[in-house]
Parts: structure tokens; sequence; C-alpha cells
């Protein structure tokens, strides 16, 4: 009979006890990011760089939804900020639009993603301690929101993005078989 311990039981983010420092609309932010990057390395672990340019059934490649995930929290949190995107951001968004993202391999990606969740955090943790309500204007037409609106956002549209990564890898892992 084996002795060996029972297997880590996954603890979901929110429910970590982590980030207790942080009102609870920033803190909710915090644990979806935390939860997109752990189903992100879970879901992309043993694909190939090509398979991660890949485009299986027309779907968007993993590569995309990565540089998405990555480029438009930065996007929506300055936003948040009551800024306008800069030169650089605008950039960024046509190469993803225009699928010219390159062929980077997936741990570049991956560490895109990361730092950009880590330059979040520092923002999500600001921008928690405002008024929530307090108005901000998106993009050149100044849509309509509010601090708490774009918070919001920013872990609604990375969990979309994150559940196209798990699908999308889902396809591809499928197809080799």
């Amino acid at each position: 009979m084996s002795t060996s311990p029972a297997p880590a039981v996954y603890v979901e983010p929110w429910l970590r006890g982590t980030y207790a420092d942080v009102p609870a609309a920033g803190r909710a932010v915090l644990h979806a990011l935390d939860l997109a990057l752990d189903d992100l390395t879970k879901w992309t672990a043993g694909l190939s760089d090509d398979e991660v340019h890949a485009q299986p059934l027309g779907l968007a490649s993993v590569a995309f939804h990565l540089r998405h995930i990555a480029r438009s929290t930065d996007r929506i949190l300055t936003y948040a900020e009551g800024g306008q995107l800069t030169a650089e951001q605008l950039g960024a968004l046509k190469t993803e639009l225009g699928g010219e993202g390159g062929q980077e391999p997936l741990a570049v990606l991956l560490a895109e993603v990361e730092v950009s969740f880590s330059n979040a955090s520092a923002r999500v943790r600001t921008l928690a301690t405002a008024s929530l309500d307090t108005f901000r204007g998106v993009g050149r037409k100044q849509l309509p929101t509010s601090i708490g609106g774009a918070l919001v956002h920013v872990a609604d549209h990375t969990q979309r993005h994150t559940g196209q990564v798990v699908t999308t890898a889902k396809v591809l892992k499928a197809l080799r078989q």
C-alpha cells in the first residue's frame, strides 16, 4: 500500500484570503487576474510555439488572446485613472487588431501577461480606494463609465479572453489526436 501524500487541492484565488488590505471591489479584480494567470498557465502548458500561433477552425490564436489580455488590462486601467491612451498604447492596439503580433514563444507571451498583471496590481490598489462612482470617459468619444465600471471590466474582459484561451488550447490538443 502506498503512503504517498494526498494530492494538493486547488483553492481559487478568491478563497485564499489574499489582498485583505484592498477594498472589496479591488480585491475582486485582483483575484480575477490571479485566477486568469492560473488558468492561462495551466491550459497552455504543453502547447508548442507553433500551436500558440495557430488558428484552429478559424478561432483566434492563443497568442492573440494573451497579447490582448495583457495590453487591454493596461488600456482599461488608463481610462479608469482618467487618462487617454498614449501613442505607444495605440500602436500596440493596432498590431493586436491587425494580427501583426509576431511569432513570440509562449513563454514570452505569458511573461507579458505576468508583467501586465503585476503592473495592474498597484494601479488597482490605488483605484480601489477612490470613489467608484467617479465618472470616467473612454476613448476619443469619452463614452461614459466610472472607476468602478472600468475595474469590473478589467476583471470580466480578462476572464472572457481567458476562456477563449482555454477553449482554443483544448481544441489544439484535441486536433493532435
